[in-house]
């Protein structure tokens, strides 16, 4: 049978953006969703409804949700915007601003879940016995992130049994997608398919998506042996970017144009337009300040080279 290409979700306006220091203009927020929704991508994750005092960056959440949604040609492209949330009042406003999905976030540790969210992980859990009925009443898609899956900055090792714990948690919950997030980018390929087989038991049927951060370059590594054991979905970001504010020196995702040149260089079709993820991998490092980004694609092109594809005789 043929192997499928992962859905590759975009995540570059959220978790891409979240750690710049310089506030990136909403109009600009804009354009980077126009943009990766032109290049192919139908989820996106937007926004984030998390304190404006803790992530300034994503204090207008509300407004770039009203002016994307000015614009009806998302939603007819079936293109889905995701909103972060943390908390109940994260999910108010993320209703109330019309996104088409949600992605609440449980820390895998007590240390992190409270710098993370400002209350424990129990608290965090507590808080889906309101959340999923509200989510569901109205439609909305719910998946939960397990953030720290594979380690975290502030407890270090983080046990493969509590990662199925939680899982079996959320599987009670009726989430409708779970996600493992490495989120400082300690993962290797093993520990990969290990916690995803341990999700997969303790959850089955439900659809598994994983999100990686390429901080010590094993990201590409992880993201295909996420694919190989059975993730359905993998975040990825336009050039590169991203990072967390509270977990130290938590450095950008994989990039989206390198993701992509993956799969399509296997022969897997991914939905995505790789030169348009370029130009649009350009056009973000310039709004950021004209630095290069992290991506590898972007600036080694595309292979064979455009001049180099000879035309049938």
């Amino acid at each position: 049978m043929t192997p499928t290409s992962p859905e590759i979700i975009e995540v570059a306006p959220r978790d891409g953006l979240q750690n710049e220091k310089a506030v990136v203009a909403t109009a600009d927020k804009a354009e980077l969703v126009y943009r990766a929704a032109a290049a192919g991508a139908r989820r996106i994750e937007a926004v984030s409804f998390v304190n404006p005092r803790a992530v300034p960056q994503m204090a207008d959440a509300e407004a770039l949700m009203e002016r994307l949604r000015r614009d009806p040609g998302l939603r007819a492209r079936g293109v889905r915007l995701a909103g972060l949330v943390l908390n109940r009042r994260g999910v108010d406003r993320a209703l109330a601003a019309d996104v088409d999905e949600l992605n609440f976030v449980v820390v895998a540790t007590e240390s992190y879940n409270r710098r993370n969210q400002g209350v424990g992980v129990e608290e965090t859990l507590a808080q889906l016995s309101e959340i999923r009925p509200l989510a569901r009443s109205r439609g909305v898609p719910l998946t939960v992130t397990i953030g720290a899956a594979f380690g975290c900055p502030f407890e270090g090792e983080v046990p493969e049994g509590r990662i199925g714990d939680l899982a079996g948690r959320l599987a009670e919950a009726a989430v409708d997608e779970i996600a493992l997030a490495d989120s400082i980018g300690v993962a290797d390929p093993l520990a990969v398919e290990r916690r995803i087989a341990l999700v997969r038991r303790a959850a089955p049927g439900i659809p598994l998506r994983c999100h990686f951060h390429n901080t010590r370059n094993t990201g590409l590594a992880n993201a295909y042996a996420a694919w190989r054991a059975g993730a359905a979905s993998l975040d990825a970001s336009i050039g590169g970017v991203g990072g967390c504010p509270f977990a130290p020196a938590a450095t950008g995702n994989i990039p989206t144009e390198d993701t992509v040149y993956m799969f399509e260089r296997m022969a897997l079709r991914t939905g995505y337009d790789l030169a348009a993820l370029i130009d649009a991998a350009a056009w973000l490092g310039g709004v950021l300040g004209a630095r290069p980004l992290p991506g590898m694609v972007s600036r080694a092109g595309p292979f064979p080279a455009p001049a180099q594809v000879q035309a049938p005789t």
